[in-house]
C-alpha cells in the first residue's frame, strides 16, 4: 500500500533492483510516484498530463513478466518533456501549435519501454523551449520546489521540478543552449547534455540545426549513467552520430582517474558580472577538487565567441518549428515575432553559422589539449525570480535571458558534453551547479568525476520541503 502521505520517490537505480529482485512490483512503484504527483504537483505545475491509468495498467503489464519486465529501468516511473511524441498524447512543444496526438512513440521512449521505464506524464516547458524559464501563456508558471517565489530554470523546467520535488526519480528533458543545465543548476540536479550525435532526435533528423541535443535530469550520479545508457544510441538517418561509447555509463563511473581540472569564474559572455556567492563556490569547489588528489587549478580561459554560430541557428531554427506545427496561428505572441524576425537567418546564414561552430568547437578542443575537464559556473547568478520576462515582448524577452544561458550555449555550439552538478547553496538556501566541461566522448570522465564528489560529500536533491 502507498502512504496518503509517502516520501520522496527513492532513486532509479534502486528501484529498478528492487523490482528484478522481485521485492517490490513496478504498480508499487507507479502508485508511490502518481501519489507525489497527486499531492505537490498544484502547487508546483510541473506536469502537464499524468498518465495515471495508463501507467498503472503498463506496470501491471510489466509485473505479469511484460515488456521491460528486468530491463535496467524495471518499474521506474519517468516523466518526459512535451518536446517527446508520446503515443496517444498532443506533443504540444509548450503551446497550443498542436492538436493531434501522436501516432506511436519517438525512439528514445521505446528505449526507455524497453529498459523498463514506466511514462508517469509529461512536464512543463516554454513555447518551443525558446527562454530558459518555465513560463507560457498556456501552462502558466513553474514553480522551484527549493523556493517557490524563485524559477526552476528552462527550458526542462517541468522536468526538474518533477525530479527536485521527489515526484519521479528520473525525467527526460532536451537541451538547446542550456536547458537541461540551467534547471538542473537552478534545482540542485545532476543534468548532462550528452555529445551532439549521442542520442538520436528522432522523428527529427537535427533539431535547432544541431544546437539541441536530447538527456535526462536526475538527483544523482548513477541514475544520470543508469538512463543515458538506456537511451544512447544514434540512428543512420541522423545528421549528427557521435562514435559509440568505449564502455557503458555504468561502469565508467567507478573509476577514480586522477585528472588535470582547470577551474575558472570567467564567464563565457564578455562583460558579464558573477554574483559574489557564485564566485565563492566556485573556489570552494576547487579546493574540494584539490582536496582528492586532482591537478586543479584556476585558470583564465580565452573563451571563443559563441554568438555568430548560435544566433542563426537558434532563429531558423525556431522558424522551421513553427513550420512544423499543425496550427501556427495558436502560437504565443512572442513566438510569432521571434519567427517573423528570422527571416535574415538563410539557409546560407546558416551554413555561415555552423562553419562559425566548427571554429569553436576547434577553440575548446585546443583548451581541452591543456586540461581533462574544465569547471565553470553553470548560471552566473543563482536561481532569478520568477515572471521576469512578464509584459516583454520577443527581443527584450531575448535579451534578458542571454545573461542566463551565457555559460552554457556555447557547448550546444561546439557539441561537446557538458553536465552541470550540484556546487552547493546560496545563504538563503538556494541551490548552485557547477558545469563540466568534457572532450568528445567524454561523458563517461564527467560523471566518474562528479560520482567521485558525490561520493565524497553527499548532496540531497530533494527540495527541503519535500523530504
Amino acid at each position: 500500500m502507498v502512504s496518503d502521505q509517502p516520501g520522496p520517490i527513492p532513486n532509479a537505480t534502486v528501484i529498478a533492483d528492487a523490482v528484478r529482485s522481485g521485492r517490490l512490483t513496478a504498480r508499487a512503484a507507479v502508485e508511490h510516484s502518481l501519489a507525489r504527483i497527486a499531492r505537490h504537483d498544484p502547487a508546483l505545475n510541473a506536469f502537464t498530463v499524468v498518465r495515471a491509468d495508463q501507467a498503472r495498467a503498463e506496470a501491471d503489464a510489466q509485473d505479469a513478466g511484460g515488456r521491460g519486465h528486468h530491463g535496467p529501468l524495471a518499474g521506474v516511473p519517468v516523466a518526459v518533456k512535451e518536446e517527446y511524441d508520446v503515443a496517444g498524447l498532443v506533443t504540444t512543444l509548450g503551446g497550443r501549435g498542436n492538436s493531434t496526438p501522436a501516432a506511436s512513440d519517438s525512439d528514445v521512449i521505446k528505449r526507455l519501454r524497453d529498459a523498463g521505464a514506466i511514462i508517469v506524464g509529461k512536464t512543463a516547458m516554454p513555447e518551443f523551449g525558446q527562454f530558459p524559464h518555465t513560463e507560457g501563456l498556456d501552462r502558466g508558471r513553474t514553480h522551484n520546489p527549493w523556493a517557490l517565489d524563485r524559477s526552476p530554470g528552462g527550458s526542462s523546467g517541468g522536468s526538474a521540478v518533477a525530479v527536485a520535488s521527489g515526484m519521479v526519480p528520473i525525467a527526460l528533458g532536451a537541451d538547446g543552449g542550456g536547458s537541461i543545465r540551467i534547471p538542473a543548476s537552478a534545482c540542485g540536479l545532476v543534468g548532462l547534455k550528452p555529445q551532439r550525435g549521442r542520442i538520436t532526435p528522432s522523428p527529427l533528423i537535427e533539431h535547432w540545426f544541431g544546437l539541441v541535443v536530447l538527456g535526462a535530469l536526475t538527483r544523482s550520479v548513477a541514475d544520470q549513467a543508469l538512463v543515458l545508457d538506456a537511451i544512447a544510441g544514434s540512428l543512420p538517418a541522423d545528421r549528427y552520430r557521435a562514435a559509440p561509447l568505449k564502455e557503458p555509463l555504468t561502469s565508467a563511473i567507478t573509476g577514480r582517474p586522477r585528472l588535470r581540472v582547470g577551474w575558472t569564474t570567467k564567464p563565457v559572455m564578455p562583460g558579464a558580472k558573477v554574483d559574489p556567492e557564485v564566485s565563492d563556490a566556485m573556489a570552494a569547489f576547487g579546493s574540494r577538487l584539490a582536496g582528492l588528489g586532482h591537478a586543479a587549478s584556476p585558470i583564465e580561459p580565452r573563451w571563443p565567441v559563441p554568438t555568430p554560430a548560435f544566433l542563426p541557428q537558434f532563429f531558423a531554427g525556431m522558424r522551421v518549428e513553427a513550420g512544423q506545427v499543425e496550427h501556427p496561428e495558436r502560437l504565443e505572441p512572442r513566438t510569432r515575432a521571434t519567427v517573423a524576425m528570422s527571416g535574415w537567418a538563410t539557409p546560407r546564414v546558416v551554413e555561415a553559422a555552423l562553419a562559425a561552430g566548427r571554429r569553436v568547437t576547434a577553440a575548446l578542443d585546443a583548451l581541452l589539449a591543456d586540461w581533462d575537464v574544465i569547471a565553470v559556473p553553470t548560471m552566473t547568478v543563482p536561481p532569478p525570480k520568477l515572471g521576469l520576462l512578464d509584459g516583454l515582448g520577443a527581443v527584450r524577452s531575448l535579451l534578458k535571458s542571454t545573461p542566463i544561458v551565457g555559460n552554457t550555449a556555447i557547448f550546444n555550439v561546439s557539441g561537446h558534453p557538458a553536465l552541470s552538478i550540484p556546487m552547493g547553496l546560496t545563504s538563503d538556501g538556494l541551490p548552485l551547479g557547477v558545469q563540466l566541461l568534457g572532450p568528445y566522448g567524454g561523458e563517461g570522465r564527467l560523471l566518474a568525476l562528479a560520482a567521485e564528489l558525490e561520493e565524497a560529500q553527499p548532496w540531497d536533491a530533494v527540495a527541503p520541503a519535500y523530504r
